[in-house]
């Protein structure tokens, strides 16, 4: 009998903030490891709650920091292992100025994108929906 593989939980957020004409900006990041383009999220460490891991992943991926806002949507996939991966993703809204991305063996750029620029670069469907969702979603402020 094979034993199943266990679960991998994982949280992020779709992180936005204005552009120039006003318009929502969307972060995506570039993985070296995959060659390619998604949103920030990662596996939940002990203890942590989904929305501490959203925040400490974006925070170490992109070198941001926000205010959560309303949960987007839920993602499952079989990841490069063959487990399922389910996926937890918030809005958030960067913070003025808390830009401090340094590219890293985990990612190595992050560009803002207005939404259909966005969707046309992310690699993966289930990244394309849950952009759609918090594109969909009322800004907090």
């Amino acid at each position: 009998m094979s034993e199943t593989p266990p679960e991998v939980r994982a949280a992020g957020a779709v992180d936005w903030r204005r552009g120039p004409g006003g318009d929502r900006r969307w972060a995506i990041i570039h993985r070296p490891r995959y060659d390619d383009w998604s949103l920030p999220k990662g596996k939940l460490e002990e203890g942590e709650s989904l929305e501490e891991a959203a925040v400490r992943e974006v925070r170490e991926e992109t070198g941001l920091s926000g205010r959560l806002g309303p949960h987007v949507g839920t993602t499952r996939y079989l990841d490069g292992r063959g487990r399922t991966k389910t996926a937890d993703y918030w809005l958030m809204e960067a913070l003025d100025g808390a830009d401090g991305f340094e590219p890293n063996s985990e990612v190595d750029e992050v560009r803002w994108l207005d939404s259909a620029e966005a969707a046309a670069m992310l690699s993966h469907d289930h990244d394309r929906e849950i952009l759609a969702r918090a594109a969909a979603a009322p800004p907090s402020r």
